[in-house]
């Protein structure tokens, strides 16, 4: 289980003990941005006790995608097979993780998704709500996404998906890399399932997304959908067949 942090000492303990306490043997990580509140601190000392915890110290606030990049690298060099991501406020209730452990065995990546039948938010103002919804329209339109939920970060992925698609190789740094890895992982013929959720608003600590965010991750949507370097070579050898008939 890979978790991004930035200032969630109010929340990371419990969350990581609700994940811990699972019955499937779950390792968590902990990728910390600098965090000022001693979050980092928190789980190092946590870490101290309990073997399956592990904490990652980055030297600032580097963005959301190259901490999922910094868990996956970490995931693949130690031979995990599944990765989980998950936001550190518990908007992604770690009870959803069996069902999604459950979906895998049939999936190479499985979302926890807000917009599949059975999917919720809770406590969310209408402009969130509405943002939320434009900015999966949105992508999944440009993107050609076949999933509902684009813009969760509650995923998990088998390594191969890893391996295969060179996550490595988003250009983003924020939000946006949600976007681009599913393109990624779809265009490589992996299999993606959702399974529905209720995002649950964050009761403490406070939200790390603002406005500029939302304009660069729009911006390289777009970017991304004009990109002829975006298609892979299947596309290619595929339009190649097709037009040597």
């Amino acid at each position: 289980m890979v978790i991004p942090t930035y200032d969630e000492a109010d929340n990371i303990l419990s969350l990581v003990e609700r994940v811990l306490a699972l019955p499937e043997l779950i390792h968590v990580l902990v990728i910390d941005d600098n965090s000022s509140d001693g979050t980092g601190d928190l789980v190092e000392e946590r870490g101290n006790e309990e073997s399956r915890l592990h904490l990652i110290r980055r030297a600032g606030k580097l963005g959301l995608g190259t901490a999922y990049l910094a868990g996956f690298r970490y995931a693949l060099e130690n031979d995990y097979h599944r990765v989980f991501t998950m936001d550190a406020d518990f908007s992604h209730n770690p009870r959803y993780i069996p069902a999604m452990l459950a979906l895998m065995e049939t999936h190479d990546m499985v979302i926890g998704s807000r917009y599949v039948r059975g999917g919720s938010v809770t406590n969310w103002p209408m402009h969130r709500r509405l943002l939320s919804r434009f900015a999966n329209f949105y992508a999944r339109r440009l993107l050609s996404l076949p999933v509902r939920d684009c813009t969760s970060g509650f995923r998990c992925h088998s390594a191969a998906v890893l391996q295969a698609v060179d996550s490595f190789g988003i250009r983003s740094s924020g939000y946006s890399f949600l976007e681009e890895m599913v393109l990624r992982v779809s265009r490589h013929g992996f299999r993606i399932g959702e399974i529905p959720i209720t995002f649950e608003n964050r009761t403490a600590g406070s939200s790390k997304i603002d406005s500029s965010e939302i304009y660069r991750a729009a911006w390289h949507v777009l970017v991304t959908a004009l990109r002829p370097s975006s298609r892979t070579i299947a596309d290619r050898v595929s339009q190649g067949k097709s037009s040597s008939k």
